[in-house]
């Protein structure tokens, strides 16, 4: 059992769209990432998708419906399925929780990020 600084860990690395690996919750991936512009559009078939904004602000566009904005503090669940895409204007930080081997691009045609451990 140990305390996890999430800026501490933010701080180590400066690249977009490439989520680390800060801690394991059941079968899970406890992650950090930061991202500006937009990701592909994409879904996951057998899990939700959680997104908790921890500075700055996104927006979570859904297939078929208004999008939604996320600012800091807020957090924003996929339900399994939902064809979604993050975006920001401006870079944005988030913790995201996953299944340890799910790809963070889901169906997409983008190329899975390694999600390195840190």
């Amino acid at each position: 059992m140990k305390t996890v600084n999430l800026s501490e860990k933010l701080n180590r690395f400066s690249s977009h769209w490439d989520p680390h690996v800060v801690a394991d919750y059941n079968d899970n991936d406890v992650m950090v990432v930061k991202f500006i512009g937009e990701y592909a559009f994409h879904k996951h078939d057998t899990t939700d998708d959680f997104f908790y904004v921890l500075e700055g602000e996104m927006e979570m566009d859904i297939e078929g419906e208004p999008s939604r904005t996320v600012k800091a503090g807020e957090l924003f669940i996929v339900p399994k399925g939902v064809v979604h895409r993050p975006r920001a204007d401006k870079e944005v930080k988030v913790l995201l929780i996953e299944p340890k081997g799910e790809p963070n691009s889901g169906d997409a045609d983008r190329e899975p990020a390694p999600k390195p451990r840190i």
